[in-house]
């Protein structure tokens, strides 16, 4: 018999709260609903870590799945340092499940995000490093690994509702054809595929870890390619 799943959704208190902090984003409001946030929003995002990690790794073996905070769970505090916004805390949950050796932003990985009215489902990797960036447009134009980038880019594609995105160059790099078939992934700077919507009904009850694991399932064509390539930094140049 199958462990009962200690996940059963989340409450509606923890979308009031992030509706409620973007109107209030100051420490003395936060300070006063912390009970609240450790309450409606993290100790249900445990849970769905464990859950949902469990669910992951019969797509990904590999993925981690951490429910510690600065982990799998993002901290609720913005970085403001270089920042013009000094607002101190994130009005959305982010929850990441990743898979590799490398550090844990340069590790594609699952991606699930919160901010009320909607909740984002993605997969892949936001921004590659200097070392990633390299070894990703040497895949992009390797004979084995490119035609796979383009079949992994249709598969997820072909899904109603999940879109591809990265670009961010307005030029092919220096050193690579732009007449090439797949040229025009060399203009990216992250992988990523997402799917995005109105908070689901289902975000409210344990069927949230099927909903989130069916959406995943269809980006796991793009995150397996990454896997690969993050794994040969080094060894196509």
């Amino acid at each position: 018999m199958a462990a009962r799943s200690t996940f059963t959704g989340f409450p509606r208190e923890a979308v009031e709260f992030y509706a409620a902090l973007a109107a209030n984003n100051d420490k003395t409001w936060f300070d006063e609903h912390k009970e609240g946030f450790e309450k409606h929003v993290l100790a249900p995002a445990r849970d769905f870590v464990f859950e949902m990690g469990k669910r992951l790794a019969t797509i990904s073996p590999g993925v981690i799945a951490d429910p510690r905070t600065n982990k799998s769970i993002f901290r609720p505090y913005r970085d403001t340092r270089f920042s013009k916004d000094k607002t101190p805390y994130k009005t959305h949950l982010g929850i990441f499940f990743w898979e590799g050796n490398r550090p844990k932003m340069e590790c594609s990985g699952f991606y699930f995000h919160l901010e009320p009215p909607d909740l984002m489902l993605a997969a892949g990797i936001h921004c590659f490093s200097k070392a990633l960036l390299g070894a990703y447009r040497d895949a992009v134009v390797h004979p084995t690994y490119g035609p796979r980038l383009t079949k992994a880019v249709k598969a997820v594609q072909r899904e109603k509702g999940h879109l591809v995105g990265g670009e961010h160059y307005k030029k092919t790099p220096r050193g690579y054809a732009a007449n090439r078939e797949n040229a025009p992934f060399l203009l990216y700077n992250g992988l990523y595929a997402w799917y995005s919507t109105a908070i689901p009904d289902e975000f409210y009850s344990g069927k949230l870890l099927d909903y989130a694991l069916d959406r995943f399932k269809a980006m796991l064509p793009l995150h397996k390619w990454l896997v690969e390539m993050t794994a040969l930094v080094g060894k196509l140049a």
